[in-house]
This record gives structure tokens, C-alpha cells and sequence, in this order.
């Protein structure tokens, strides 16, 4: 099968630079240094190639992941960055033999993997992102918490979310390092092996935290491209030309097939003016294009994006390579 067989839109995955970017991360944060984040991608094919580069643990956002992951085989070492309320499907993910490791930040979170019978527990603090995580000063008093009731804590997570994309690299690294000395304190406090935090936008200034936790590296979008990190664009969404006028074309890419919360997404030599529900409009610059050309269209943000399709094709250039599930989708 060739490219131009496939019905459109469709995730395409250049195989070549994927290896590359996987190989790239491997050799910056080996063995596990690196806890890469399944969210990004929602693939056990894509995951399975991870753990081969020597990545035997995974971060995981949704119980859905970890059930799927478990059922691949790769539930050896999974850790859900994530509270949750009902934590009885991971509890059977335990007792069927999976390692699965619980992000709480609070008593009613540690009550959750009480009841869902989830052995082990990280304390989730917060580091300046206003999202989940409980204040530095109070990780301490919640590990304690969780171990008079029998649970094992195995460490602290950070996520500083809120500086992937801090420029220049440099303030990148001085706001990091801000936010991991909370995280530093409140480990002192916590006790236990791990402290987790990072991602791709960070993944080369966070040298505090014994394991990051990147995703979005080994298939890449436009947002981080603009850092400059050694990692390619693997990922792309192919469409077909739709509509050419003498100022615009539209390619049956829009917003059902892409996701926005980054913004626009960018079509290599032409200027996207606007996404709708099917199309997106742009102005084809130096392109010559008629209706029925294929053209790639580069999300700005990977992991919305996969979670809209059902698969993703992995290509040599022109030629279809293999079919890979985005097997991950849902709760």
C-alpha cells in the first residue's frame, strides 16, 4: 500500500525519524531515567518499541491506559500521574499481576487506593502548575497517612507543566530549578526512591528528578519543535486537497482531526488561515496545487491529535510500512 491509498485524514508516523527520536531520548536519559508517558501517543505498538529501547517503566494518565498496557504485556511498572476516586479497576490490574504505582494528594485520594486495593502510592505535589498536588509542606504528613494504613510510598511527582515551553533555555532552567526545589523539600519529607516530574519540554534542565516523565518526543508537534530539541517531526496528518481558489485551498483536515488547544496547525510553505469542523483554509504560498493533491498537515499538539483517530500508519516516504492501533482511547 502507498500513502496516496489511504483515505484521508490520516495519522501518518514516519518510521525512520521515530526510531531516530526514540533512540535520541534513549541515549540522553537511558534505562529508567526515563519514564515515558503513553498519553502522548495511546499506542502499545509505540509503547513496546519504548520498553525494547530500554525503558521498563511507563506513566500513564487514565485507567484505561494501564488496563490496556496490561493487557499487552507491559504492565510490569506502571505509574498513573493521575488521581482518581474509584481506583477498583487498577486494584484488579493488581491482583491479575500488574505493578501499578497511584498519584494521591489528598486523604480522600489515599482512601481511594485503600478501597480499590492499589498497594502502592506516590505523593503528587504541586510545584506551580494550578492543577492536582497537594502544598510542599503537607506531602510529608500525607505519606505518613498513607503508610499507617498499609500503603508502600514510593517517592514524590512534580509535574512543572506550566514550563515546557519557557524560553529562552536558559530561564527555562532557572524557573525548573525553583520548581524541583519544592519537590526536593518535600521528598526530604515523603521518603521513598522516586522523584518523578518532567516531560519533553524539560526533559534536558531537570537534572533534580531521578525520573522523567517525556512523551511527546518520539512523534513530536509544531509547539515543541520551537525549542529547538534534538527531535524530528514524526508525526504528521495526511489530507487531500479539496478546494483551490486563486488566493486559498482547503484540505479535509480540520478540527475533528486535529487537536487546537496549541493553535493553528502548519502546512509546510503555505500560511493556515482558519481550522472548521473538516477543512482547514491556507494560503498555498509557493505551492502549485490542484484539487486531489495529498499534502501533510503538522499538528501543533500531538497528544489531543492521536486520541482523535483510530490508527496510525507507519511509512518509508511514499510507502505504507504497517498499521499500528491507537489502542489506548477512553477511560
Amino acid at each position: 500500500m502507498r500513502v496516496d491509498d489511504l483515505t484521508t485524514p490520516a495519522l501518518l508516523v514516519e518510521r525512520g525519524v521515530l526510531r531516530r527520536n526514540l533512540d535520541t531520548m534513549s541515549a540522553a536519559l537511558p534505562g529508567a531515567r526515563l519514564r515515558p508517558h503513553v498519553k502522548a501517543h495511546k499506542c502499545t505498538s509505540l509503547a513496546r518499541w519504548q520498553r525494547d529501547n530500554g525503558h521498563p517503566g511507563f506513566t500513564c494518565a487514565t485507567i484505561r491506559e494501564c488496563e490496556v498496557m496490561a493487557e499487552h504485556g507491559l504492565g510490569g511498572d506502571l505509574f498513573l500521574a493521575n488521581e482518581v476516586v474509584d481506583a477498583s479497576r487498577l486494584g484488579k490490574l493488581v491482583r491479575d499481576g500488574a505493578r501499578i504505582t497511584l498519584a494521591v494528594d489528598s486523604r480522600e485520594t489515599i482512601a481511594a487506593a485503600l478501597r480499590g486495593n492499589v498497594l502502592e502510592v506516590v505523593i503528587d505535589v504541586n510545584v506551580g502548575l494550578p492543577r492536582c498536588g497537594c502544598p510542599p509542606e503537607k506531602a510529608g504528613e500525607l505519606a505518613d497517612l498513607a503508610r499507617r494504613n498499609g500503603l508502600e510510598v514510593r517517592g514524590v511527582m512534580g509535574y512543572e507543566g506550566h514550563l515546557m515551553m519557557a524560553q529562552p533555555a536558559e530561564e527555562r532552567r532557572r524557573l525548573v530549578r525553583e520548581a524541583m526545589e519544592k519537590l526536593a523539600a518535600a521528598a526530604r519529607d515523603v521518603g521513598g526512591e522516586l522523584v518523578s516530574a518532567g516531560g519533553t519540554g524539560t526533559y534536558d534542565v531537570n537534572e533534580w528528578a531521578t525520573e522523567i516523565q517525556a512523551g511527546s518526543y518520539a512523534l513530536m508537534d509544531s509547539a515543541y519543535t520551537q525549542l529547538g530539541h534534538p527531535f524530528e517531526q514524526a508525526l504528521f496528518v495526511l489530507g487531500t486537497v479539496i478546494s483551490v481558489s486563486a488566493e486559498w485551498a482547503v484540505v479535509d483536515v480540520g478540527l475533528k482531526a486535529l487537536g487546537m488547544d496549541h493553535g493553528n496547525p502548519t502546512i509546510p510553505g503555505a500560511h493556515v488561515w482558519f481550522c472548521s469542523d473538516e477543512h482547514t483554509t491556507f494560503a498555498p504560498g509557493d505551492l502549485r496545487l490542484r484539487v486531489g493533491d495529498r499534502i501533510r498537515v503538522v499538528p501543533a499538539h500531538v497528544d489531543p491529535t492521536v486520541a482523535l483517530h483510530e490508527a496510525m500508519w507507519l511509512v518509508d516516504g511514499e510507502q505504507v510500512a504497517e498499521r499500528w492501533a491507537v489502542d489506548m482511547r477512553g477511560w
